[in-house]
């Protein structure tokens, strides 16, 4: 080999070695701005998570608190909310929320747990969104009723009611319409039963023929519960129940008293519409039987009234004429039997009325203030100071 061949490559190498370095140098340039790029990529991802961390967090925390919270503390709304038998406590909270009672059923969950609280009972809860979640667990526990609270699921018989009077809330309330009603307490064989189960009170209502409604008076005025599916001889039994736990106590005064239960009953509903107060209640108890005694009429308005089978403000002379067993203008007695259903009190002031001589009353038209007398002499007196003068 010449030296002139010797030189040569030698020289290839003098040339390619710079270029060598200068490639190496550029890597490690390239590779320290990737590892500065990667460290800073890091850093920003790490920085965003921590503080994505920290508004989930801090969102998360007001959101768990805010559902904590009353869902409307300054409501004075009741909702009723029925919790079947078996309801899990998840499927408590859930219906909870399906009735706006609570914000949040899974956080409302959550919380029970952290409470470590159970026995929740069954049944018909009214509750408010502005009860706190603590509220509503004492509530849970302590039970609710086994009938509905609300008033579409109460039958309400008010103290002076007539059958039709009650049979227009029936109709209202339930499935049942009035004339269904209307039948029912005239029902001979539905009486005959309800009697067995109430000798003491129904014996007498049950076998009369002359009264319009052989339970006009017997049914008991109170608030009724009413549930779907229940028959109708279960919602008029249930207020004859009531009727028979009222009275009950007053079996031997009533039985004392020289008068049928009916006709203690047909008094009592007369002074149910003639007086408010318990002193009034007992002197016009007392006049009643006083004209009774002496073979007078009662002549009460309400039995007018009732025999005209309507309401009206005023009686006239035309309506004292009417052509009716109830008519107590034309008919000495007290009539076949009673006109409205007449409350404890009413019935207390006639199994104790007033003994004294009066007659007669009358009514201030303006204050409601009673006025008795003893003859018609001062009777028209006082009509004319009371009730014409206005």
């Amino acid at each position: 080999m010449s030296q002139n061949d010797q030189q040569e490559p030698q020289e290839q190498q003098k040339l390619i070695r710079p270029t060598l370095e200068k490639e190496a140098v550029d890597k490690m340039k390239i590779r320290k701005k990737e590892r500065s790029l990667v460290r800073k990529i890091v850093f920003a991802i790490v920085t965003i998570g921590i503080l994505l961390g920290v508004i989930v967090g801090f969102a998360g925390y007001r959101y768990i608190t805010d559902a904590l919270q009353p869902l409307e503390p300054e409501s004075t709304e009741v909702v009723e909310v029925e919790i079947p038998i078996g309801t899990s406590t998840k499927g408590i909270t859930q219906l909870l929320e399906e009735g706006n009672v609570i914000k949040n059923a899974t956080i409302f969950n959550y919380y029970i747990k952290t409470q470590n609280v159970s026995d929740f009972q069954a049944g018909f809860y009214e509750l408010s969104p502005s009860m706190s979640l603590d509220d509503i667990i004492a509530t849970l526990q302590a039970g609710g009723s086994p009938v509905p609270q609300s008033s579409d699921h109460k039958i309400i018989v008010r103290e002076g009611n007539t059958i039709e009077e009650i049979a227009a809330e029936i109709e209202e309330k339930t499935d049942f319409t009035a004339e269904e009603f209307l039948a029912k307490v005239n029902d001979a064989e539905f009486l005959t039963n309800a009697a067995a189960q109430y000798p003491d009170v129904l014996t007498e209502a049950s076998q009369r023929t002359d009264t319009r409604y052989r339970l006009e008076g017997y049914l008991y005025p109170a608030t009724y519960d009413y549930m779907t599916g229940n028959s109708l001889d279960e919602v008029i039994l249930q207020m004859l129940q009531k009727t028979n736990e009222v009275l009950t106590p007053y079996a031997e005064q009533i039985a004392s008293s020289g008068h049928t239960l009916h006709e203690i009953l047909t008094i009592a509903s007369l002074v149910e519409k003639e007086g408010v107060t318990p002193e009034d209640r007992a002197n016009i108890a007392g006049v009643f039987f006083n004209r009774l005694e002496i073979d007078m009429p009662i002549q009460s308005d309400i039995s007018i009234l009732y025999a005209l089978n309507e309401h009206k403000e005023l009686v006239t002379f035309e309506d004292l004429e009417i052509d009716s067993p109830y008519n107590l203008y034309r008919n000495t007695g007290m009539g076949p039997g009673p006109f409205n259903s007449p409350s404890e009190g009413s019935i207390q002031a006639t199994l104790s009325p007033a003994d004294t001589n009066y007659l007669y009353f009358v009514a201030d038209t303006t204050t409601g203030i009673v006025y008795f007398s003893e003859t018609y002499e001062e009777h028209l007196q006082l009509q004319s100071q009371y009730v014409d003068s206005e």
